[in-house]
């Protein structure tokens, strides 16, 4: 049940009516929030509808052990829960992939590897849990004592497929207290909706057949050509899966509640670091909080070179997290020694506003050298295989660069113009479309022209978003 299909507005428009019906009962609200979570979940695959329940309810009882305990106890409780929720993930998403990889390094025949499903958004939920078992362990939030609640924060349907990973000193407190519906935030989340549909079925599905066809075929086609790929892939994963988070705020906004920010205009950093606290930020916020800065702590003694360490870790950790493929390793690798640049000219935590309306040629400059950074990592992201990136990368270092690239579209860089300039248009503001400001007749016509951008050049037929396999 997708967020563009007619199936899914039908179901939330019904949500939406029941909970509001009882606008003054929270209970009754967060027992149709939960239901509807769970209807929402077993459309996907009811088999593992079991595992999400059965994965809330030992979170529930362990964090009120974490929290009602202290010293060995305290320890015992944290570990057997961070064992249950990563020994999860494990199992579901890298058994295989060590076993084959185990296998192969010691010339094993391998009789182990067994068919398994992974279930919908099991690496954004069992994050929550352990952000939840941390933050206890560490007196930043005490545990949940209301069961509905809690089971409400780890399956809340609109975060669950793609995140934003919310924390629970975000999400926890707006379920406990009476939600109000106003129809300046319901406007809002409305504005927000229709541009993360004009982003995910205007220009990700567009741009998608022809990534595709370039990535598949790279081996017949010329450098530029993969090269040209890797730039509009860069445009489809980011109209895709900030085209889904845009939509799961606003409605979680339609529903009274919050949710994490997951972008914030990454296509006009002027670093890689900036980039990366615009992109994915409820991902690189999570393990910025739990890994990198323990890491940095650990390493404080080595001065710069344990900050390149720790960071290095950091990024291998987010290539992992994608999926069990040494192609995300190395992305995440690459994207860990950009930073070393940064870190040897103490650049790193400066941040860089843009001067004037329209970014100066040294701006301009900072863009387009970030972007073609991260357009050259994402090859990897691209690439099923090392073999399929090694090949790949070798078109675009090959002379054939130099030509004319194939699959050029008019139609789609006219696209990819439109997101560009109606993100830069807002880039100080909270999301793409937040016009409130515009007069009443270009906030208008605005709509207007993006549903019918949506109507006439929208591809309904892939509605799956690129993140719901991680």
């Amino acid at each position: 049940m997708q967020f563009t299909s007619i199936a899914f507005i039908l179901f939330f428009v019904t949500v939406f009516g029941l909970y509001w019906l009882f606008q003054k009962n929270v209970k009754i609200q967060n027992i149709l929030l939960l239901l509807a979570s769970y209807v929402f979940y077993a459309f996907w695959d009811w088999r593992f509808l079991a595992l999400l329940i059965g994965s809330s309810a030992a979170a529930y009882f362990l964090g009120i052990k974490i929290g009602g305990n202290e010293g060995n106890k305290k320890r015992l409780y944290l570990n057997l829960g961070l064992i249950l929720a990563i020994g999860t993930l494990f199992y579901f998403k890298y058994f295989n992939f060590f076993i084959d990889s185990f296998a192969d390094l010691f010339g094993i025949k391998n009789t182990l590897t067994v068919s398994i499903a992974l279930p919908l958004g099991i690496s954004f939920y069992t994050f929550r849990i352990i952000s939840y078992f941390l933050d206890i362990k560490n007196r930043k939030l005490k545990p949940e004592p209301d069961a509905l609640v809690f089971f409400n924060y780890i399956a809340f349907f609109p975060s669950m497929t793609s995140g934003p990973i919310d924390r629970g000193g975000l999400l926890l407190p707006q379920l406990r207290k009476e939600r109000v519906f106003t129809s300046e935030n319901g406007a809002d989340a409305v504005r927000q909706i229709l541009y993360g549909a004009f982003k995910k079925l205007v220009i990700a599905n567009s741009i998608t057949p022809i990534t595709q066809g370039i990535f598949q075929n790279y081996e017949h086609l010329s450098g530029s050509t993969v090269a040209f790929g890797a730039i509009l892939f860069l445009f489809e994963i980011y109209a895709d899966f900030s085209g889904y988070s845009d939509m799961a705020i606003g409605l979680a906004k339609l529903l009274g509640l919050k949710i994490t920010k997951n972008f914030a205009f990454p296509l006009f950093a002027q670093n890689i670091a900036e980039f990366w606290r615009k992109w994915h930020i409820s991902l690189t916020s999570w393990l910025t909080d739990y890994v990198f800065t323990p890491l940095v702590i650990q390493f404080r003694d080595y001065e710069k070179k344990g900050l390149i360490a720790a960071i290095v870790l950091n990024f291998v950790l987010i290539g992992i997290w994608h999926g069990p493929r040494y192609t995300f390793v190395l992305f995440g690798l690459l994207h860990g020694l950009y930073y070393i640049p940064l870190i040897l000219t103490n650049k790193l935590n400066k941040k860089k506003k843009f001067s004037k309306s329209f970014p100066t040629i040294p701006e301009m400059g900072n863009i387009f050298l970030t972007m073609v950074m991260v357009c050259f990592a994402f090859i990897l992201f691209a690439a099923p295989t090392l073999t399929d990136a090694v090949g790949m990368y070798g078109r675009v270092f090959s002379l054939s660069f130099f030509s004319i690239p194939q699959f050029i579209k008019v139609k789609i860089l006219g696209f990819i113009f439109i997101l560009v300039l109606i993100d830069w248009m807002n880039k100080d503001q909270e999301h793409g479309l937040e016009i409130s400001r515009f007069n009443p007749i270009m906030r208008r016509a605005l709509y207007v022209f993006l549903i019918f951008m949506i109507m006439y050049f929208g591809v309904f037929g892939n509605g799956n978003f690129i993140y719901e396999q991680f």
